[in-house]
């Protein structure tokens, strides 16, 4: 499918951020953004890079009623040469896909997918930033847009992709972030849309999320639905615990988002040696392996963040100190692979770096 480009004219295109280390995360947008509509019977149709502007909606689009609303994330990195990459771009297209089948959502062509990205990517290359630990983040959305009222799969899509500059997504940057462990309320159960990237899990962690930072934390520590015991993810994150020499992760049961940080994490740390086991400890293991010591570090993972490490969590009214509050060393050497591989800096065994310019 072509893809019609119109561009934005030059008295209305956007000032650039000056100073890079102010950027914050999903405050800045660019001048253009990717669409493209579908219509059951029709397919997808007039795929466009437009000027970046507001969506028009019917008031009984589905998607403001019945939550027919999903996304994905992802950033392009500028290399020191000036060259332009992704980080394992495909993976987050068959995730969207696959969240899209999952809400009976029409599923998009992988390659019109790529394709509008990276043409959208390239027209604003330069809004990608050149600070260490900047990027331009990526954000494709599908919106059920058809006018009906009454419980359905919709019939009409709206796909669309925006980009903007960022920095860190915490305001602590790689420091160590407080956790709260929320017993009350859950993010998702098995069976339900948890390993779906869609705008209802999020929804529903807020509350929770909103409770712990007016305690003074930066993020959730979900736990299972049904007992409340075993942990599930950080906030937006998967969730990680270094015990001894073995890393744990909770397993992709249906309930969490099956991470590409949280992949990628997994295939390192195997290929370093590091005994990777996808069991999701309890909390009362958590409590246990910190006071005897053999919780060595904690982290968090996701395409925002990539690793952020854990210093400290809050459990039934106690503050448990992980590691002094230190980043571990396990941590450190995953971010800083990551990274190097997302920016050109150090060797890709895996494939996972797509050069799309320079």
């Amino acid at each position: 499918m072509d893809i019609k480009i119109t561009k934005c004219a030059p008295d209305r295109m956007k000032l650039k951020p000056a100073d890079e280390s102010r950027l914050g995360f999903g405050q800045v947008f660019t001048d253009h953004m990717f669409t493209v509509s579908y219509r059951a019977g029709k397919g997808w149709h007039d795929a466009a890079i437009v000027p970046y502007g507001p969506i028009v909606l019917d008031p009984t689009a589905m998607c403001l009623h019945y939550g027919q609303e999903i996304f994905e994330g992802l950033k392009a990195y500028r290399g020191k040469d000036g060259s332009i990459y992704l980080f394992r771009p495909r993976e987050n297209i068959k995730r969207m896909n696959s969240s899209a089948e999952r809400l009976c959502m029409a599923t998009i062509d992988p390659d019109l997918f790529f394709e509008g990205m990276k043409e959208l990517v390239l027209l604003e290359q330069d809004w990608i930033p050149h600070g260490a630990g900047t990027s331009l983040y990526i954000r494709p959305t599908m919106i059920a847009t058809e006018p009906a009222l009454g419980v359905h799969p919709a019939n009409q899509y709206l796909f669309f992709i925006i980009v903007g500059p960022v920095g860190a997504y915490y305001p602590e940057g790689f420091s160590p972030t407080k956790i709260y462990v929320s017993e009350e309320y859950v993010r998702a159960v098995r069976g339900g849309v948890g390993n779906c990237k869609n705008a209802g899990n999020y929804a529903a962690s807020l509350y929770a999320s909103q409770q712990a930072k007016d305690m003074g934390y930066t993020q959730v520590l979900w736990l299972d639905a049904i007992g409340r015991e075993h942990v599930e993810e950080v906030g937006t994150s998967n969730a990680f615990f270094v015990r001894n020499d073995e890393l744990f992760t909770p397993p992709l049961s249906g309930s969490i988002l099956p991470g590409v940080t949280r992949d990628s994490v997994i295939q390192l740390a195997r290929s370093w040696g590091v005994k990777v086991t996808e069991q999701a400890p309890s909390m009362k293991e958590i409590v246990s392996w910190i006071a005897d010591g053999s919780l060595k570090e904690a982290f968090a993972s996701g395409t925002a963040a990539v690793v952020s490490p854990i210093g400290q969590i809050y459990y039934q009214g106690r503050e448990h100190l992980i590691n002094g509050g230190r980043t571990g060393a396990l941590t450190e050497r995953l971010y800083t692979e990551i990274l190097g591989i997302q920016y050109g800096e150090r060797p890709d065994p895996f494939g996972w770096r797509v050069k799309i310019s320079g």
